[in-house]
């Protein structure tokens, strides 16, 4: 068994996704297990540089980590020949060009999503990856959530019978910060520096919904800014001007051909009252199934209740212990770190890997349509992208 090294750059990881999901969680947790092991027993251990503009958090990133090399110039990172992924985990609107001049230089590159702000540049960057001969691909860690894997089981079991509709409920209360610290970045509730939460969320609904409950035929969409001011992380004021929450509706094509009705509630201006932050309610003729991020419960058509509608007296059923939970019959590792380990298989021995960059300009895809639903009030149909 022989060890390869794999050089990557990974570019802004000082961020809270970046820094906690792909650094720590994931390429620091590879490292610490010995590498990703190949098809012929070998492993691969990654070699990461962290690449930023702050080179005081870089050398802190970079100690606190045990990672030897870290530095602010990207083109002289680009020129080293030894290192062969770059990775992205910046800004959504210097993506594009940062993943161009990346495969340029013959990087494999590999990007947080939305891999960009508009479809145009999605399907550009998309097309000089797939005309580069490298590889490439775009996070889609929602479908490695074990709640959502276990879903995806039954799917494949035939539990659900022929699928009728999803109703996917996201979100909590971000604090606003005058009274409460916020617990997520100011810019997301600015639309000037790429926030929002239809940008934010709807790429990952795309590859949720394509891979595992029917192809996205049209959306109708409206969306809210619920909360218009915010206290920024040095307590100022300042103007919310992105979309804080939204409300969807999604046709789709079933996996065998049937008609899908998805509906999606998406926001940070709600206080929670369900299993988890995000859950996904399938029915089906033959079963229905409620998935958040880890577990999953089914209730089966013979195993269905027969409750009575009566407002004259309070209910006596509790629903809620008629489902059935769905074991743990094997470990679910953190999600990104799994794509992660694909992806590093990909780049060291061609192993298949779907989550390519076209399948992030999908993402791009739902989130224009959403938009341009909310603008004109009407449902969008979603073509095929012309790749």
């Amino acid at each position: 068994m022989a060890t390869q090294r794999l050089g990557l750059i990974m570019h802004g990881v000082t961020g809270r996704m970046g820094m906690n999901q792909h650094l720590i969680r994931s390429i620091c947790a590879i490292r610490a297990q010995g590498g990703v092991t190949l098809s012929n027993g070998d492993q691969v251990m990654p070699d990461p540089i962290l690449i930023g503009r702050n080179a005081e958090k870089l050398e802190a990133l970079a100690k606190a980590h045990h990672i030897a090399r870290w530095g602010t110039d990207l083109d002289q990172a680009l020129e080293n020949e030894d290192d062969a992924i770059f990775f992205d985990a910046g800004t959504t609107q210097m993506r594009p060009t940062l993943l161009a001049k990346a495969i340029r230089a013959g990087k494999h590159v590999y990007c947080e999503k939305p891999i960009a702000t508009n479809l145009n540049e999605a399907v550009e960057i998309a097309r000089l990856a797939e005309g580069s001969g490298l590889k490439h691909g775009a996070v889609q860690d929602k479908l490695f959530l074990p709640g959502l894997r276990k879903l995806d089981m039954l799917r494949r079991a035939g539990f659900f019978g022929r699928m009728l509709s999803l109703r996917l409920e996201f979100g909590y209360w971000v604090f606003e910060g005058d009274l409460q610290p916020i617990q997520r970045p100011s810019w997301n509730y600015r639309s000037e520096d790429g926030g929002g939460m239809i940008l934010d969320m709807m790429c990952h609904w795309r590859y949720v919904l394509d891979n595992l409950f029917g192809a996205v035929q049209s959306v109708s969409c409206i969306s809210a800014t619920h909360i218009p001011r915010r206290w920024d992380e040095a307590g100022r004021p300042y103007p919310a001007t992105a979309d804080d929450a939204a409300y969807a509706t999604c046709q789709l094509t079933g996996h065998h051909g049937e008609p899908v009705i998805a509906q999606i509630n998406m926001s940070w201006a709600t206080r929670v009252r369900r299993d988890d932050l995000a859950t996904f309610h399938v029915d089906g003729t033959d079963g229905s199934a409620v998935a958040g991020l880890s577990s999953c419960l089914a209730q089966s058509r013979v195993a269905t209740p027969r409750p009575v509608w009566n407002p004259d007296q309070k209910q006596t059923m509790n629903f809620f212990e008629q489902w059935q939970e769905i074991p743990d019959t094997q470990p679910y590792d953190n999600g990104f770190k799994v794509q992660w380990e694909h992806f590093i298989r990909h780049v060291a021995e061609d192993a298949p890997y779907p989550w390519t960059l076209p399948e992030g300009a999908k993402g791009v895809q739902l989130v224009e349509a959403a938009l341009q639903s909310c603008q004109q009030r009407r449902w969008v149909d979603l073509a095929p992208l012309p790749l």
